[in-house]
């Protein structure tokens, strides 16, 4: 199992790809598609160590984007269905999220429940700059925490 990860390392951290890869794996996994891109992140910096703040800046600008691609997806979504029922539509089960409106997007970083808010954060037509600006310092927390734990839990992967 390993020299498959080892390969896959190896191809997403080749100069020509890695920080690209690190922004298309960091962009695809912020919308609704399960993708996670911490070891993409994780692969290029332990290859390549000088790539540590880049990488980490890479992957927030690409997961804060893709978050704002789901925001616009969660805008058309409601405005559909607006017009679908002829009526507006509100979601009462989503209060706490208008309650704390962009500042949510603080939390844009969590598993399973993250990028589906920031969805919910356009459904809910929470306004686009101020949610994409906490969604990015989240993100940006995200990947310099899970990157910094990543190698201190695995320092010797990849030694040669």
């Amino acid at each position: 199992m390993e020299s498959w990860l080892l390969h896959l390392l190896d191809v997403l951290a080749l100069p020509q790809f890695g920080l690209g890869t690190v922004f298309v794996v960091s962009f695809i996994s912020a919308t609704l598609l399960p993708l996670g891109s911490e070891p993409a992140v994780f692969g290029l910096i332990k290859l390549n160590p000088a790539m540590f703040w880049p990488a980490i800046l890479v992957a927030t600008a690409g997961n804060t984007l893709g978050g704002g691609v789901s925001w616009w997806m969660g805008l058309g979504a409601h405005k559909v269905v607006d017009r679908a029922r002829g009526e507006h539509t509100n979601v009462h089960a989503l209060a706490w999220v208008r309650r704390f409106g962009a500042k949510a997007c603080l939390l844009s970083w969590l598993p399973v429940v993250g990028d589906p808010l920031c969805a919910v954060a356009g459904w809910l037509k929470l306004p686009f700059w101020p949610c994409l600006a906490y969604m990015a310092v989240g993100k940006f927390f995200r990947y310099l925490i899970m990157t910094t734990v990543m190698l201190q839990l695995w320092p010797g992967l990849l030694a040669h």
